[in-house]
């Protein structure tokens, strides 16, 4: 599969300083790739160092962009504007962080659907992730995240 560049940004409501992706290079229905340089300015850096937390957030959003594609973009592949939801993830199965990246680092974040339930009102999948520094292995797991319309503006 050759590598295109998306604007992540279509497909998650997440903006500075919580966006932790910077642009999708591989995405279909059971897949994503995604790249982030961390900046020294980040929210997760602590001595110059990204920490768990941040790596945690950036998997969980190249995985959510999956889940949140079905919302965000519709069948002619149009991005849709009008769409309000929330996500988070409802658990951790499984996770492994070998080594922390440093501020000015790129990583590069792979994820593949296990399984996905979906409703009118809601999403609910399990994704198996693995974060990378060139190739050394940062970060492997498996993580559920929940995602649903937000409805509290009527």
């Amino acid at each position: 599969m050759d590598e295109i560049l998306i604007d992540i940004t279509k497909y998650l409501p997440h903006r500075s300083p919580m966006l932790m992706v910077d642009m999708i290079l591989i995405m279909d229905d059971e897949k994503v790739e995604t790249i982030f340089e961390i900046n020294n300015d980040n929210i997760f850096i602590q001595n110059n160092t990204f920490t768990e937390v941040g790596l945690i957030e950036n998997a969980a959003q190249t995985c959510s962009s999956i889940v949140a594609k079905d919302y965000f973009v519709d069948v002619n592949n149009q991005v849709r504007k009008d769409v309000d939801v929330v996500g988070f993830i409802s658990a951790i199965k499984t996770l492994k962080v070998y080594k922390l990246p440093k501020a000015g680092d790129s990583i590069r974040t792979i994820a593949t659907l296990v399984s996905k339930f979906v409703t009118n009102e809601y999403s609910l999948c399990t994704m198996n992730c693995k974060t990378f520094h060139e190739e050394e292995l940062l970060l492997e797991g498996e993580i559920n995240l929940f995602i649903q319309k937000n409805n509290s503006k009527h």
